[in-house]
């Protein structure tokens, strides 16, 4: 099937003199996970994870992914004619490095230019002038040959409460205006999909797991223009928004309005996250002020009223996951019990909490050599028993009012082998001990990362995925631009300063292929510890209320200060979740969070 969709895609490339043609993920907004209308990378290649892009010429086709996703990538590309490149292992191109020593003089790299960012654009356009080549951003192949693709979404939006937001969205618009004069600029483009939701608290439903809906918005000294269909809003929610001057647009309107801009304007705007195809409608005579979104960092830093709201959130959220937790460990062996089994029944114990609404993002729920799939979700094809022995990876996360999400637990279904114990006590050092961390203002995800690593650094270890990253408020699940890794490249920042108010995972992991994989993670909250006359300091607090699996620790392995970091959490998950469980649970709680 899949070659013969590369077929006909070649053809429709041999009909516009397209000797190339680049297939990212993204939709139209840069979004990090699509809707199934813009899963054209999926259509093209089979490969369903969340990160790739793909190249289709007259006689080859490849895939470029990153570590999350090699074993996965692949088993779904075997057979399928399309090439798995495997980005930043040695002697693998990137995607520029391949097109430019692919594509000759004259040649034509095709592309929709809806789901190119103007940076990128920007770059294939310096490759491309290079070796003599041309690129035409107008051309949808894909859509022209996917005969049943699937209707853009189209989904209720609703809108958040001051008490769940802490602010108001005239406040925050008043916060970005000022903003926009800083910059000088007349105007402002926002085509990010979170950034939207956040400044104007709405929340939609256009992207599973991804509360968000497909929207442009543009602002001006007097005006909020939101591009967007309009059948989404409630009575309600449409007068709430207009009463505060926000005036509807039709969704595709957008290209139009900027193409009619006055020249003399000054027009801000983030040309990593608005695509080509716009930058390209505005007219000459319009100055582009390409700076970060103005509402990235006031988006990342939570306010009290968030933050506080997320602890309750994480507090039902540990209620749903202890109980899974003690029915996986007390079942297993005595029931039936499968990977797809194991996703419903956790899904029913959230969905017994109080606001909860939905998946934060699709479950991971991998038994033995599964969990290896840094990002592996369950289909009937691939579900599996859990059985009494090995290792159990469970990565999952939920939305509600108070708050989004993200935790993972590997837990001992039954007796472990010694690599296992070893290699899980390792992570979990790691884990308490970047949690713990307490550091200068001014800090960034590559200076804390190592406090992660070092423990598996030591035996020769690692892990191929970043360490963490920010997370949004009933927003995406991965959100900048806070977050933890060893080194920063282009696409992958690592050295934003952490901030009072920054909610960022801690989630190092071990995976050894065929066999088991292990991670770690808990959201932390980044607070303010002391001043002294070296300045200001900050630490992180968890958010996350679940116990680790002691069946599965070697406490020899630990120092004693790592042991004490252990006690003190477990202390706290008890103390805050048993009220909620009963008596069998409590009594099992407690044995599970017993000083080591």
């Amino acid at each position: 099937m899949i070659q013969e969709r590369i077929a006909a895609l070649r053809a429709r490339m041999e009909e516009e003199k397209v000797d190339a043609y680049l297939v990212l993920t993204d939709d139209f907004h840069a979004s990090e996970y699509v809707g199934d209308y813009f899963k054209c990378r999926k259509y093209i290649t089979g490969f369903t994870g969340s990160a790739g892009t793909a190249v289709i010429t007259k006689e080859q086709a490849g895939l470029w992914t990153d570590g999350r996703y090699f074993i996965q990538a692949e088993k779904q590309l075997k057979g399928s004619g399309v090439n798995l490149y495997k980005m930043g292992e040695p002697d693998v191109p990137t995607v520029h490095e391949f097109l430019e020593e692919t594509l000759k003089e004259n040649e034509c790299l095709g592309y929709d230019g809806r789901t190119v960012s103007t940076k990128e654009a920007s770059e294939l356009d310096g490759i491309l002038k290079k070796k003599g080549a041309v690129q035409n951003g107008n051309l949808d192949l894909i859509g022209d040959i996917w005969k049943d693709r699937p209707e853009l979404s189209c989904e209720p939006v609703m809108e958040l409460d001051v008490k769940w937001t802490g602010e108001t969205r005239v406040s925050k618009l008043a916060r970005i205006r000022k903003s926009m004069r800083e910059q000088g600029a007349d105007l402002f483009v926002l085509a990010s999909l979170d950034d939207i939701a956040w400044l104007l608290n709405i929340r939609g439903g256009d992207i599973a797991c991804c509360p968000v809906l497909l929207s442009y918005l543009v602002m001006t000294e007097k005006e909020v223009l939101l591009f967007a269909n309009e059948n989404a809003f409630p009575d309600a929610v449409k007068a709430a928004l207009e009463a505060d001057h926000v005036s509807f647009q039709p969704y595709d309107a957008v290209y139009s309005y900027v193409s009619s801009l006055p020249k003399g304007k000054k027009l801000l705007l983030c040309r990593d996250k608005v695509n080509s195809r716009l930058t390209a409608s505005i007219p000459h005579g319009v100055e582009v002020i390409d700076r970060e979104n103005p509402t990235l960092l006031p988006k990342a830093v939570k306010n009290p009223t968030e933050v506080e709201n997320e602890r309750i959130a994480h507090i039902k959220d540990g209620v749903a996951l202890t109980k899974f937790i003690y029915w996986l460990k007390t079942n297993v062996g005595k029931l039936p019990m499968t990977e797809l089994s194991a996703e419903e029944k956790l899904y029913s114990l959230r969905s017994e909490q109080e606001n909860f609404m939905g998946n934060s993002f699709e479950p991971i729920i991998s038994y033995g050599e599964h969990a290896a799939i840094v990002h592996y979700s369950a289909t009937p094809a691939t579900d599996i028993s859990i059985e009494p022995h090995g290792l159990l990876l469970a990565d999952t996360g939920g939305h509600y009012l108070e708050g989004t999400t993200d935790v993972t637990r590997t837990i001992a279904m039954g007796p472990l082998t010694e690599e296992e114990k070893r290699l899980y006590t390792a992570v979990l050092r790691g884990h308490l001990n970047l949690a713990a961390a307490k550091f200068r203002s001014g800090t960034t995800g590559i200076n804390l990362d190592y406090l992660a690593r070092g423990p598996l650094w030591e035996l020769g270890k690692d892990f191929n995925h970043g360490t963490g990253h920010g997370v949004g408020y009933f927003l995406n699940v991965h959100e900048g631009p806070n977050s933890f890794h060893w080194k920063s490249t282009p696409t992958r920042k690592a050295d934003t300063a952490f901030e009072e108010g920054m909610i960022t995972s801690d989630e190092p992991g071990y995976y050894e292929e065929g066999k088991f994989g292990i991670r770690h993670e808990n959201l932390i909250v980044c607070v303010k510890d002391q001043e002294t006359e070296y300045g200001s300091y900050l630490r992180f607090e968890h958010l996350t209320m679940v116990p680790f699996d002691l069946d599965a620790v070697v406490p020899e392995q630990m120092t004693e200060r790592e042991r004490a970091l252990l006690n003190e959490y477990h202390a706290q998950v008890c103390e805050t979740i048993s009220p909620y469980l009963n008596e069998e649970e409590r009594a099992w709680l407690k044995m599970m969070t017993r000083n080591i």
